[in-house]
């Protein structure tokens, strides 16, 4: 999600970019994938080439938190893990310049939590972005306790610029769209557990008979397994309802590697 979101700023809003990685062959890696969305915009006439290549030159990288000592405002995008987000955003603290805005697109973790790991917790902010970014128009902007009204002020007017249409939530497990969204996923899985149905007539029942787009296991495959499985645990582990228990197939899924789309494997096949 991360290329997405460096996708979009570079291209609509036209600012700079530095996009970082541990990982020098991701980074790579992301590099190609940007040039394929670059070309197939130009291929649709979406874009110019001149454009494209205007856009491509905004794009900088490093391997080192280190590198990012100079931007106005951060995204980070790292695994959907409290104990990841609060070590990068910890990193961060100390590394970035003073008046840098730090915002996670975490999917449903505390703002606050997360703030808590820095010594700028007024400038720590939610923006969860919908997947694929450059398609979905919604950001969700999520202030923590101690967020200051101009920081998201700002995240707004980037958002904004961006060409999204955005919602302010209280920083609450999930959200709006997870507190929503997951639950949905994970009663169709346990649907599928109990052999109700099969994930086929699941999926046809939420598109045909409620016009759904995509049924519910489908879209968690596209979502991740992995992704919905720590959704729900966030869900249960914060709000103490039941309601919110994970499916126990959602967890075997997973614990097989089973993660949905990105591994071949989920509910359905892809190899």
């Amino acid at each position: 999600m991360g290329l997405g979101i460096a996708y979009v700023t570079a291209n609509i809003t036209q600012l700079p970019v530095v996009l970082m990685d541990v990982n020098r062959a991701q980074t790579e890696k992301g590099l190609q994938f940007i040039d394929k969305l670059l070309a197939k915009d130009v291929t649709k006439n979406k874009i110019t080439a001149e454009h494209a290549q205007q856009t491509r030159a905004r794009f900088s990288t490093t391997d080192q938190l280190s590198g990012l000592s100079n931007v106005d405002f951060l995204i980070e995008a790292a695994s959907e893990n409290l104990k990841i987000k609060t070590s990068i955003f910890r990193s961060l603290d100390s590394l970035c310049k003073p008046e840098a805005i730090l915002a996670t697109n975490t999917s449903s973790i505390s703002i606050t939590k997360i703030a808590a790991a820095t010594k700028r917790a007024e400038q720590v902010i939610g923006m969860h972005f919908m997947n694929p970014v450059p398609v979905m128009k919604l950001v969700e902007i999520i202030p923590g306790l101690a967020t200051h009204a101009e920081v998201v002020e700002t995240t707004r007017q980037l958002a904004t610029q961006m060409g999204k249409t955005c919602t302010v939530v209280k920083d609450i497990p999930g959200f709006v769209a997870n507190r929503l969204l997951m639950p949905y996923i994970n009663e169709a899985l346990m649907l599928l557990e109990c052999e109700y149905a099969s994930a086929e007539d699941i999926d046809i029942t939420m598109k045909l008979g409620t016009n759904m787009p995509m049924g519910p296991l489908t879209l968690a495959d596209f979502i991740g397994l992995d992704t919905c499985l720590a959704i729900m645990k966030v869900l249960h582990e914060n709000t103490g309802d039941s309601k919110y228990r994970p499916a126990v197939l959602l967890q075997k899924y997973v614990d097989a590697g089973w993660m949905g789309k990105k591994s071949g494997r989920g509910v359905y096949s892809y190899v």
